[in-house]
């Protein structure tokens, strides 16, 4: 889109323009014609463009039509004739663009309730390196429901109110980066599905407490609703938020896919009264995110807080994020668990590819571990440690169809989290202006006239929608893979082309540990699982992040 369009259309009154003018031209015919006595066909036309923009600006389910009437339908013209022209989108947008776009439809499809069936076959190149599929069993088994659950929190820690969570939740994403009635549309629909909704960074807002469903919430360096005036960790007000019913349970930010080892800033100027009371930050002030915490300096003191919070919440499961980093760090993370006998009740692996905010270019595409290797590297450890029972391991990164999910539980996953996915049943569009406050479908401002789109109990339904289609998308899987859990599906039900002749599975291209197998190694007794488990392993310490 020219430049010149974008600032034009940062404009309230452009984006009723089209309308406008009807309504001006509907004035003008109505005078020639009475004084002429002609041109009733332009009046006809006039009425009909002027009421057809009232009924996009009151409609509920089309949050494009609502900021952007008569015109906006330009934009479900081409959606119509899409097949016609998907040449021209494939030229014009690049080779990620088709995959982008057909992901988006999926989400649209199920959580407007649409079939998502689809005729003539694979939408893949089967052919394609890289292309994956899971196999199935002659004896598909009948699983009674699609409730799939985790329960997180029964490992063994001081942990005494464990939760029951789906293994499909909405990940972080924080009020402030999301507009009011996204974050009320999120938690409501989850709410109805009994799935859990990640707060985000920026804290719990009362557009989070309105609606009533359970609560991860994720407290980062900027320790946003548990802090003091200087920005430290303050237990007290920690204690209050934490002890709150909704809340399920306590995820600590080390990092995120998204700009990984990047901390940030919200402008004063987007500090509003909402925000500052939900973070616990003077309005109007800049509020920054460092990029370390100030709680904690070394692995031994990150568990001793870890065990704080856990008993600061009146015992509930508490755990980190993070996107793998220095492999060395993970180490260290590690031993500190082991010295000190006290263990995370789970851990989110965040891939690099996942993020839904806006970050840095080079931060998006090179800095941290992509989702496969971040997570397999945690699970691995804590396998080879003969400490896997401890932890629950969470995941985000891309995750949006029932092969996603399946795909990561034979990773390791005990379940997974999604960002894009929920943000697309909101009706997202890909506009990627987040970050200007100008969304055209009222999910990532805090503009008011701009949010009224999204209209939150029609919003509610397409996120339960979204992801009770997904769950029974994931049930029919599990069910033709001869399984009855997803937690059964291994390495060996996933695999992969790697070339035009050859497909292997994916516990033949990954290595994954045998229980005990990294205490061997570090015995003399077996071989290490990698050449960076021995190089890292021995130098890694509990006391520092360092070498």
């Amino acid at each position: 889109m020219p430049r010149w369009l974008i600032r034009l259309n940062e404009h309230v009154p452009i984006r009723y323009g089209a309308w406008f003018f009807a309504v001006l031209g509907l004035v003008i015919a109505l005078g020639y014609a009475f004084v002429k006595g002609e041109a009733w066909w332009a009046v006809a036309l006039l009425v009909g463009l002027v009421c057809l923009g009232v009924s996009d600006m009151t409609q509920p389910s089309r949050a494009v039509l609502r900021n952007y009437p008569v015109i906006g339908h330009l934009r479900y013209l081409l959606e119509f004739i899409r097949p016609e022209l998907r040449q021209y989108f494939i030229e014009s947008d690049g080779e990620a663009a088709p995959f982008s776009r057909q992901q988006r439809s999926l989400v649209y499809q199920r959580a407007k309730g649409e079939p998502d069936k689809r005729p003539f076959g694979t939408q893949k190149d089967v052919n394609a390196t890289g292309y994956e599929w899971i196999s199935h069993s002659m004896v598909p088994t009948h699983i009674a429901t699609q409730d799939f659950r985790v329960t997180i929190g029964a490992g063994g820690s001081s942990c005494t109110q464990p939760y029951s969570a789906s293994i499909f939740n909405v990940s972080a994403m924080s009020f402030g980066a999301l507009s009011a009635n996204a974050i009320l549309a999120l938690n409501g629909g989850a709410r109805k599905g009994g799935f859990a909704h990640d707060t985000g960074e920026g804290s719990i807002s009362r557009y989070h407490r309105e609606q009533g469903g359970d609560l991860i919430w994720e407290i980062g360096s900027g320790y946003f609703g548990c802090r003091d005036a200087q920005g430290h960790f303050d237990p007290a007000q920690f204690s209050f938020n934490a002890q709150d019913p909704q809340v399920k349970m306590i995820e600590l930010k080390l990092s995120q896919g998204a700009k990984p080892g990047h901390g940030g800033v919200l402008p004063g100027p987007k500090v509003t009264l909402e925000i500052a009371e939900a973070r616990g930050v003077p309005i109007g002030q800049d509020c920054v995110s460092p990029a370390t915490h100030s709680a904690f300096s070394n692995p031994l003191e990150m568990m001793r807080f870890i065990e704080r919070l856990r008993q600061l919440s009146g015992g509930k499961p508490v755990g980190f994020k993070f996107c793998m980093g220095h492999v060395w760090e993970w180490f260290a993370m590690v031993k500190a668990m082991r010295e000190t006998g006290i263990w995370p009740d789970f851990i989110v692996v965040d891939g690099a590819e996942g993020g839904t905010g806006a970050a840095p270019l080079e931060f998006t595409d090179h800095v941290g571990a992509p989702l496969q290797e971040g997570l397999l590297m945690v699970h691995n450890t804590l396998v080879g440690l003969n400490e896997r029972h401890r932890v629950k391991l969470g995941c985000a990164g891309k995750v949006i169809s029932a092969f996603d999910m399946a795909r990561m539980m034979a990773l390791g996953a005990d379940w997974c989290n999604s960002a894009r996915g929920f943000m697309f049943a909101l009706g997202c569009i890909q506009a990627q202006s987040c970050h200007t406050g100008h969304c055209p479908t009222g999910v990532t401002t805090q503009d008011p006239s701009r949010m009224r789109a999204l209209v939150v109990p029609d919003k509610t339904e397409r996120v339960y929608r979204y992801h009770h289609n997904t769950m029974f998308a994931l049930k029919e899987l599990v069910q033709a893979a001869g399984l009855h859990h997803p937690n059964e599906i291994t390495a060996d039900h996933i695999l992969r082309r790697v070339s035009g002749c050859d497909t292997r599975r994916l516990s033949n291209l990954l290595r994954y540990a045998k229980p005990g197998e990294l205490l061997l190694a570090e015995q003399g007794k077996g071989p290490w699982l990698q050449p960076a488990f021995e190089q890292y392993w021995n130098r890694a310490r509990a006391d520092s992040f360092s070498l």
